[in-house]
């Protein structure tokens, strides 16, 4: 296994090249396993910029209605989160001594959108890193989160899955202020034509 500081190498998408799918196999089982959480939390944080990207800054601070966060306010728990998920993962309880949640659903008068998505990117370069840094027996190591064991593989897993159901709220969000909207995955009556480029990509394999 390649060294905390060494890149890694993700799994080959379709249409890459052979040689990085044969450098894939020769990684150990539990190093693809990291490898496929890190694709993963890049792929959602990929949806959710893509949809920020389209929203104006009425929008993007808009109410969307009665019990429903702003995208403003999902930006700001998020990173909230994840500051307090993946700072010193490994070592320290998830849930940090000085995070104040509540006041994450709560904009501030320094909550400007450069601010916010200042901290969004801090708290996902934290997650990264801290992936990055995993090693093969770490996945089995326990972690603390709010006074509770459990393990690093299950915390991700969590983490994974709290990125995917905000990453969706922001996009349902994004499009109820858009007039139009460009599919962010395979368009509706386009899965056969995708699906036979993906094999032609593959060789027909």
């Amino acid at each position: 296994m390649a060294s905390a500081s060494a890149p890694r190498t993700l799994p080959p998408g379709p249409g890459a090249p052979r040689s990085g799918h044969a450098r894939a196999i020769r990684r150990s089982p539990i190093d693809r396993i990291t490898a496929g959480f890190r694709a993963e939390f890049r792929r959602y944080q990929r949806v959710a910029e893509s949809s920020l990207a389209r929203l104006s800054d009425e929008a993007f601070f808009g109410d969307p209605g009665p019990d429903t966060n702003s995208v403003a306010i999902l930006v700001k728990h998020i990173a909230g989160n994840l500051r307090s998920r993946w700072t010193d993962f490994l070592t320290t309880d998830g849930e940090k001594p000085d995070r104040d949640r509540d006041s994450e659903f709560v904009l501030e008068a320094g909550d400007t959108r450069a601010a916010l998505m200042e901290r969004w990117s801090v708290g996902w370069e934290l997650l990264h890193a801290a992936l990055d840094g995993l090693a093969d027996a770490d996945l089995g190591r326990d972690v603390r989160l709010r006074g509770r064991t459990i393990a690093a593989g299950a915390a991700i897993a969590m983490q994974l899955a709290h990125a995917a159901y905000h990453a969706g709220q922001i996009v349902f969000v994004a499009r109820m202020h858009s007039g139009s909207w460009e599919s962010l995955s395979i368009p509706r009556g386009e899965s056969a034509v995708f699906f036979r480029h993906f094999r032609d990509k593959r060789g027909g394999a």
